[in-house]
């Protein structure tokens, strides 16, 4: 078990979440979505780096947010990685972002 704040108070998360559920409810938290998708692509990626078995490993997140909306591109990636943390980034091999 872990825990990690993200500016709204402080969360246990433990490893038998699955990440794409992890992602969603920090990217919930820190952000007002007006639309949000995680999407596991790890099994497009067998045989590839940072594969692992079980998958949780590659992710496509889409994300329209209006704490988007006036920033510049690097900015949103910026922001989303803020959100998701250092911890649960270091845990992704390949993190897709489409961002509105």
């Amino acid at each position: 078990m872990f825990l990690t704040g993200n500016g709204k108070g402080l969360t246990t998360m433990t490893d038998d979440i699955r990440v794409s559920d992890q992602i969603e409810t920090r990217l919930r938290a820190v952000f007002s979505p007006r639309s949000l998708t995680v999407e596991d692509e790890s099994e497009s990626h067998r045989g590839h780096a940072g594969y692992r078995d079980g998958g949780q490993s590659h992710f496509h997140v889409a994300l329209d947010a209006p704490e988007l909306d006036a920033l510049p591109r690097i900015a949103r990636h910026r922001a989303v990685h803020k959100a998701l943390g250092a911890d649960l980034v270091g845990r992704i091999h390949a993190l897709r972002l489409t961002l509105g």
